[in-house]
């Protein structure tokens, strides 16, 4: 299998990497991954992704970068307030790798819309703050049995699900969270958020989202990381699929 010399070069710290190589980089250069969100969580993702090779993203966010998010969505600067997330996301992935396939969809992920616009692809990141949202993809993935990486962060905790739904063993957020609480965004102006536990969180998903890719063993899948970024505590806590759940 060639990539030719330009992709070589480009990826040879991963080829190096005997549970990579070439066939590996391969599968993760034709890998097709939709990142819905990107803010805190979705930026270091989307960043990540686009250099480690993916070359089909697809970008779903309907907000506008506001001052207020620039302390944690790295992809923005001073210079992207009051333009369109997925608009400035994809100027500065191009410029990572001119060779990307971006596909840029500025809407509000809803029921309407979202076979719509995740149909063509096979892995779905989930960087929302809405726990509406979050359970609006988990149940559409667990339909179309797609893999999906949620996150979620909120002062000094975050936490990270991997769910295969290629696998019926696999659990689903309904799993640990049936219905959406009363209070329903994950607020990190109000609420407050650690800048860093974003990039912590972000990074965790987008190395998450390669493993599947290249079905490593011992997956996350059954599984929360909690992450506590205040004392660096780190838990793996099973997830079992609940029998009663909408999606078993």
């Amino acid at each position: 299998m060639k990539l030719g010399y330009d992709n070589v070069k480009r990826y040879i710290a991963h080829i190096n990497l005997k549970k990579i190589g070439i066939f590996g980089q391969k599968k993760i250069i034709d890998a097709k991954i939709l990142i819905i969100g990107v803010g805190g969580l979705g930026s270091p993702v989307a960043l990540y992704l686009a250099s480690s090779g993916v070359q089909n993203i697809g970008i779903a966010d309907h907000d506008k970068v506001d001052i207020s998010n620039l302390h944690r969505q790295i992809l923005f600067n001073e210079e992207d307030v009051k333009k369109f997330k997925v608009d400035v996301a994809t100027k500065r992935l191009k410029k990572i790798n001119s060779k990307i396939k971006i596909k840029k969809f500025c809407n509000k992920i809803d029921l309407n819309n979202i076979n719509k616009i995740a149909k063509g692809y096979d892995l779905i990141v989930d960087g929302t703050d809405s726990f509406r949202s979050k359970l609006l993809i988990n149940d559409y993935c667990a339909k179309s049995k797609k893999i999906l990486i949620t996150g979620a962060i909120s002062k000094f905790d975050g936490h990270v699900f991997v769910f295969n739904f290629k696998n019926k063993k696999s659990p689903c957020l309904r799993c640990f969270m049936p219905e959406a609480p009363e209070t329903d965004m994950l607020d990190c102006q109000s609420e407050g958020v650690l800048a860093t536990l974003a990039g912590m969180i972000g990074s965790i998903m987008a190395n998450e989202a390669i493993r599947e890719v290249l079905n490593f063993k011992n997956s996350l899948c059954g599984n929360i990381l909690m992450i506590n970024a205040e004392n660096l505590s780190i838990k793996k806590i099973k997830l079992n699929k609940n029998k009663n759940c909408i999606n078993s």
